[in-house]
Formats: C-alpha cells, sequence, structure tokens
C-alpha cells in the first residue's frame, strides 16, 4: 500500500458524505440570476468588476449550498478566465473558498504544452512558483486539475513530477464526454486498439508509482458517462485510477450509465454535473418550488436528488461501498 495523496483525502470525504458526486462550476453569466448581476453593476461600474464580483457571489453561494453534501468542486476556468484579471481573480477567490469550505478543488483547464512551458502550468496551478526575491509561493494551488495528453510525456511528465512533490493529482483525458470524441479517440492504431485505450494503458503506467493508501492513484482519467461501453473497457485497463466522470444529466449521461466507471468496491469515480446543479433553479420541478432568490437552494436540492439518484445506481448493480 502507498503513501497518503489527494485521492485518500477525496476518498474519505466520499466516505463521509457517502457521495461520489460533485459539482462542476461553469458560472455562465447570462444564466445566473438577475439579482446578483444587478448588485454587481449597482456596486462596480466598470463592466469587468461587476462581472468578476457576479461571479464570486454566485460561485460563494453554490459553494455554501453543497458543502456537506459533495466531496469536491470542479471550477471550469474558462468561464472565469474570459473576465481578464478580473475573472482571474474571482477564480482565485472561488479556489480559496471551496477549499475554506472544506471541499477538494478540481480545476477544469485541461492544460497542454511541453517541457518547461508545460512546467510552469503545473507549477503555477498545483506546486509552487518562483518569486522575485528567489523564495517559492504557491499561486492557484488547487487540489487537481485536468490535463490534455496529446503531446506525448513532454506533456504529461511535468504535471506528474509536481503531483508527486506536493501531493496534488491530475485527471488525464482518456474517453471524454463530447459528441465528436470519436473522430479521434475511437480511432484505431495499427487495426488493434483505440487511442483511448492506449492512453488508458500510458495513465494506469504514469500512476503506479502515485498510489494512496486506499489503492488509487493521484493520475487519474477522464472517461464521460455518454459512453459506458466504452467506460467498460477503460476500467479494466486502469483499475487504479479515479475517473473524473462529465456528461452525467445536461450533457445526456443516465444514472444507469454510470456503474461501469466503478470498481467493484463501489469506488474510483467522481460524477459530476454542472449546469444540472447550479442552474437547476431554471428546470423543473425545482423551477415550481424555488424563486430566483433561493437559487442555491434549489442546486442544494439537485444535488440531494443526485447523490439519491447515482447511490441507488451502485447499490441496484452491487456496487455500495461496505458501511454505506
Amino acid at each position: 500500500m502507498g503513501r497518503k495523496n489527494v485521492v485518500d483525502r477525496v476518498l474519505d470525504l466520499i466516505d463521509e458524505r457517502q457521495n461520489p458526486c460533485i459539482v462542476g462550476l461553469d458560472p455562465s453569466m447570462n444564466q445566473i440570476p438577475e439579482h446578483v448581476r444587478m448588485e454587481a453593476t449597482d456596486r462596480y461600474s466598470d463592466p469587468f468588476r461587476a462581472a468578476g464580483y457576479a461571479l464570486v457571489q454566485f460561485s460563494r453561494s453554490i459553494i455554501d449550498a453543497v458543502a456537506g453534501i459533495v466531496p469536491a468542486v470542479k471550477l471550469q476556468a474558462a468561464f472565469y478566465e474570459q473576465y481578464s484579471s478580473d475573472g482571474v481573480r474571482a477564480l482565485l477567490e472561488t479556489v480559496e473558498y471551496a477549499k475554506d469550505r472544506g471541499l477538494i478543488v478540481i480545476e477544469d483547464a485541461k492544460k497542454n504544452d511541453i517541457g518547461s512551458t508545460a512546467k510552469a502550468y503545473a507549477d503555477g496551478h498545483l506546486g509552487k512558483v518562483e518569486m522575485a526575491d528567489g523564495t517559492f509561493l504557491s499561486s492557484l494551488d488547487v487540489d487537481m486539475m485536468t490535463i490534455n495528453p496529446y503531446l506525448g510525456s513532454d506533456g504529461i511528465d511535468p504535471f506528474v513530477e509536481v503531483c508527486n512533490r506536493f501531493g496534488k493529482g491530475v485527471f488525464i483525458l482518456d474517453k471524454t464526454s463530447n459528441p465528436s470524441s470519436g473522430e479521434l479517440q475511437d480511432r484505431l492504431i495499427e487495426g488493434k486498439e483505440r487511442i483511448y485505450e492506449a492512453v488508458a494503458r500510458r495513465i494506469h503506467e504514469l500512476g503506479k508509482d502515485l498510489i494512496g493508501e486506499r489503492g488509487y492513484s493521484s493520475i487519474g482519467a477522464v472517461v464521460g458517462a455518454t459512453y459506458p461501453d466504452e467506460a467498460v473497457k477503460a476500467r479494466r485497463i486502469m483499475p487504479q485510477s479515479i475517473f473524473l466522470v462529465p456528461g452525467y444529466g445536461a450533457q445526456g449521461g443516465e444514472a444507469d450509465d454510470l456503474f461501469p466507471c466503478f470498481n467493484d468496491d463501489g469506488y474510483g469515480a467522481l460524477v459530476n454535473s454542472s449546469r444540472g446543479i447550479i442552474f437547476a433553479y431554471l428546470r423543473e420541478p425545482y423551477l415550481s418550488e424555488f424563486s430566483d432568490k433561493e437559487f442555491h437552494l434549489a442546486s442544494r436540492q439537485a444535488a440531494l436528488d443526485m447523490r439519491e439518484s447515482v447511490v441507488k445506481i451502485l447499490k441496484k448493480h452491487g456496487k455500495l461501498p461496505q458501511g454505506w
């Protein structure tokens, strides 16, 4: 058995909350409740400062609503970064706030580069960066992040090294949830195996040296809920990897599609829902029950409903973790 790593912390929180589901923060401005946006524009005349403030207030409300229910939140960096320096500041504040509320923070950034540039991304997002006086300080300091493997080991190894040094983790894109993912990921290599299967073997090898006390690696994989057959193959290749599972809910993935992502012990997957939770107030049955000003309560209830649905599927397929 290995040393304690970030995935051990995730698994401990999953057990504490009896919930493998996480909430994705994808704060699309046009779906943030009007009263939040109006408060921001009343406070700041500068439109970018107002946008950053709205992002922070909305994100904090969602975090407060789901803290204690879910083990982690996944921040989609693009929804923050698009607002320039004010958006980046909002991202930093949201990361800090989520960590203060006891949540594991996953940054969905899908970074990809090589050599010293990849190291700069890894240091800036997961590790520490060198200051002008020669000291080293944490910058964004998320717990885990998504990365793209398609530049090869030159683009992956710097992240793995930082994970090993600072006890952080990554999720490497493997079989993603989007409709066009098969254009490349499903192509056969020399007529033998699909590209996503080859990537899965590489992820498994990379993760062998970062196994935690509970038997799972801090080098995980992104495997979408929208492709359950492919998830079966990916799970067979990567038994010690945690799967970050997008696609549940708004992207069409159903609860019955999820169980192949889990190992027989009931662990091995973090199921993400973003729009289905954070904008639950815009759809039934929550639309009829909660007002716009109660959007956070709608999100809380949607998170509870998701947990119930996923746990029911695990129980149905005999994969409910022991002691739940």
